[in-house]
């Protein structure tokens, strides 16, 4: 299935604050960040264009995870705030243990409903609680959009009471990344998880579909187990598992072998670890060059967070120093990020009547404005068991950059995913 190709530009910006779960108190305050470079880079693409006069008139809610589970989420939504300011925007946190903590996170997501000018509520990642919050808030307040990025709850469930949800593509995903490894050379690829994770249809067909694709390629697949940062061992805990048995692994598979981790905790310990012991890793679970490679590296980006051009390239040149040139790769425009803020900027401009809810153009208009330059690829999705396509719910993929010197992209988006691996369950 060859889906629909669309090229994306562009810039992005960041607004550095904190915020609350409590309802009462999630407007943020970011005054106080040094914002010379941010606004330099941001220039006219993300100015207000003058909005409508009626701007003033609604508020669009934005719900992120804290900066130790998903910073790049949560720097997005920071970046329309600044853009349009806390009066417009309210910005709020789940907690980092939403499994133990299911009514706070509900309570967090439909509290803003409250506000009687909210007409939007963004939950991105759209964690385990988001489906029950949004029928929360569709019974008191149906005029509310309700938007979900990389949502975990099951489609089936979630498509009845989003309007709109937007997820990494994991069917395409899950063969190109196979692909990539092919091409760059490994001959096996190694899956870390745990079962929560592997317990969401996405990520267990995701897996099945990583399977197939090794066998056509003439790989190994192989599965690895690391401990559920949301449980009591925390995130030190799982980092801590992942730091100890990245040589095992790779002495147990050798050094063309390629590695993906589930859970954007494990990242780091994952990367700098295959940095100094071999091994490839061909992206993250929701990619950007932010997502493990600062801490792996010991690179400081405060200050130009959302610069992702100049991070690419300062990544690059830390990861080609450290030996790791071919065997790294990213997304250079942050998937968080652009998730936040550009579902945020869709759900504004379906408000002022300048979108459709449902059209990918739009939306992809709208991810343009905090994207830098990429190649994007998506489509609606289908359901594998029954060949029903979900108007509502939507995948999308960037193309994958490999770091080296010179780096380059491997012209996934323009690759043609094979129709079968459209229908593995």
């Amino acid at each position: 299935m060859m889906k629909k190709f669309i090229s994306v530009l562009l810039v992005s910006g960041l607004a550095v604050s904190l915020t609350a779960c409590d309802p009462s108190s999630v407007t943020v305050d970011s005054g106080n960040t040094d914002n010379s470079r941010i606004e330099k880079s941001l220039g006219n693409a993300v100015q207000d264009k003058g909005a409508s006069e009626d701007d003033d008139s609604f508020r669009i809610g934005i719900v992120t995870g804290s900066y130790s589970q998903s910073e790049d989420d949560r720097r997005g939504a920071e970046a329309f705030q600044k853009k349009y300011g806390k009066d417009m925007v309210t910005l709020a946190i789940y907690p980092d243990n939403f499994t133990e903590e299911a009514e706070v996170t509900i309570g967090t997501i439909a509290g803003l409903a409250e506000d009687p000018k909210i007409k939007a509520i963004i939950v991105n990642q759209a964690v385990e609680g988001t489906t029950d919050a949004f029928r929360r808030i569709k019974e008191k307040r149906p005029d509310i959009l309700c938007i979900a990025g990389e949502t975990f709850d099951e489609f089936d469930d979630i498509k009845e009471v989003a309007d709109l949800v937007v997820n990494n593509d994991f069917v395409a995903r899950g063969y190109l990344m196979i692909k990539t490894a092919h091409d760059l050379g490994c001959d096996t690829f190694v899956h870390i998880s745990f079962p929560r994770h592997l317990s969401y249809e996405t990520y267990s067909r995701r897996v099945n579909i990583m399977k197939a694709a090794c066998e056509e390629f003439g790989m190994e697949f192989a599965m690895e187990e690391a401990p559920d940062p949301t449980t009591e061992v925390g995130v030190p805990g799982a980092q801590a598992f992942i730091t100890e048995h990245v040589p095992r692994w790779v002495k147990k598979y050798g050094k063309n072998s390629a590695y993906f981790c589930t859970n954007d905790a494990h990242t780091e310990p994952l990367i700098r670890g295959l940095m100094s012991q071999g091994g490839y890793f061909i992206e993250a679970d929701l990619p950007s060059p932010l997502m493990g490679y600062p801490g792996a590296l010991d690179l400081d980006f405060t200050g130009n967070s959302g610069d992702f051009e100049k991070i690419t390239r300062d990544v690059e040149e830390a990861v080609v120093a450290g030996g790791g040139a071919g065997r790294f790769g990213t997304w250079t425009s942050s998937y968080g990020f652009t998730n936040s803020a550009g579902l945020a900027e869709h759900a504004r401009n379906v408000i002022l009547g300048n979108s459709g809810i449902t059209d990918l153009n739009d939306i992809i208009s709208s991810y343009k404005l905090y994207s830098p330059e990429t190649e994007w690829n998506g489509s609606n999705f289908t359901k594998a068991s029954t060949g029903e396509v979900f108007d509502n719910i939507f995948l999308i993929y960037q193309d994958t950059y490999i770091f080296g010197d010179p780096g380059h992209y491997m012209g996934i988006t323009k690759t043609e995913v094979p129709e079968k691996y459209f229908t593995i369950e």
